[in-house]
């Protein structure tokens, strides 16, 4: 749908087009739909009798921000690799890949949240997260070893 911001921001560029050549980039975009919001835009569009005074700068807006929702996808798979390069590159990326439900995300926030810890192994990293079973003992209860309740605090 950004294509379709992009190339008729304004309802004067909608019009230009016509009904016919913007039914067509609609059943490329959403072929099932695409016909009956082409119809009821344009039942809108022949209704509509007042401009308001800011529908030219309104489109000039409405491209910009379309062109930014186009680039998002991209940008965030480049910003996701160098976040990796940045993990793989740290100390703790080994004893953090040996943790249970970890991945880049995980790794980095780990890092940069408990970036002043030094951990043996990945077993006092896990224990630490809250992620290793406690042994429980009472004396009147059987023993058998719980996940923690709460994860230890810095």
């Amino acid at each position: 749908m950004d294509e379709l911001l992009l190339t008729y921001p304004s309802a004067d560029k909608l019009r230009k087009a016509g009904q016919a050549r913007f039914s067509t980039l609609m059943a490329r975009h959403a072929p099932r739909a695409g016909n009956r919001w082409t119809t009821d835009l344009f039942a809108a569009l022949d209704e509509q009798t007042v401009v308001g005074s800011g529908t030219g700068a309104a489109s000039i807006v409405l491209r910009q921000l379309a062109g930014m929702l186009k680039q998002l996808p991209t940008a965030r798979d480049e910003d996701l690799t160098q976040v990796e390069e940045l993990v793989e590159a740290h100390p703790l990326h080994v004893v953090l890949t040996s943790m249970p439900a970890g991945g880049a995300r995980t790794e980095a926030r780990i890092i940069t949240e408990v970036s002043v810890k030094e951990f043996k192994s990945a077993g006092h990293l896990a224990s630490y997260a809250g992620l290793a079973p406690v042994p429980w003992r009472s004396g009147t209860s059987i023993r058998g070893d719980h996940p923690p309740r709460k994860a230890t605090s810095p």
